[in-house]
């Protein structure tokens, strides 16, 4: 599917971005995220490693349509963690 994000076409397919981003760790989900596979990561990690572009060079809100024109689905604020539980008392 083609795409604009920072002035410059990409063609992307959904199979691509999640063999691009099957070995990358996400890093802490704050603000815009996606969730690809079984993983959050935050929009801007994954423009930045889909587009090979700086991530200043985009707006989370360009990534974020992109993804979910093919298909990702996409979350404004990143799920909290679940809360721990006291095993000792």
């Amino acid at each position: 599917m083609r795409c604009v994000i920072a002035r410059f076409p990409f063609d992307f397919v959904t199979s691509e971005v999640e063999s691009l981003m099957a070995n990358v760790r996400p890093e802490p989900a704050v603000g815009p995220c996606a969730v690809i596979g079984r993983r959050t990561y935050p929009v801007k990690q994954v423009g930045e490693i889909i587009t090979r572009q700086d991530r200043r060079d985009f707006t989370a809100l360009e990534v974020t349509r992109a993804l979910r024109r093919l298909g990702f689905t996409c979350v404004t604020q990143a799920p909290a963690p679940a809360p721990a539980t006291d095993l000792l008392g």
